[in-house]
């Protein structure tokens, strides 16, 4: 048997904020695919402005934690959130959900296109 190699989740300390492994590995592939996005938007020659697409993918961040935490609220243990809902916002607890991250970010996405009448289609099937 393969043993569990024992990593702490935690990188380091500044003063009372932990940095985690997560949370840095989210920051990672937020830059990572906004810089491959951008490029791809030169690389086609799309008519997106860099100020469209910066907030663009602000919304779609916030959208996707949001929907995140609440897809865990909701799909995992909604009772014991409803017992005690400031628990709601103790992200430093854990608890994420990969498909209420997806929806929350495919809700903003086309949130933000439509008051901008930008065609949300278009936009996220040409990458």
């Amino acid at each position: 048997m393969i043993p569990y190699p024992l990593i702490d989740p935690e990188i380091m300390h500044i003063g009372p904020l932990a940095i985690r492994w997560y949370g840095v590995m989210y920051l990672i592939g937020f830059a990572a695919s906004y810089f491959l996005v951008k490029e791809q938007v030169k690389k086609r020659g799309l008519a997106l402005s860099s100020d469209f697409l910066e907030s663009l993918f602000t919304c779609v961040i916030l959208g996707l934690m949001i929907g995140a935490r609440l897809g865990y609220v909701l799909f995992y243990d909604l009772s014991a959130y409803l017992n005690h809902p400031l628990e709601i916002f103790a992200v430093w607890h854990g608890g994420m959900s990969f498909h209420g991250g997806l929806i929350g970010s495919v809700v903003c996405e086309t949130w933000y296109c439509k008051r901008f009448r930008a065609d949300a289609w278009l936009i996220r099937w040409d990458f």
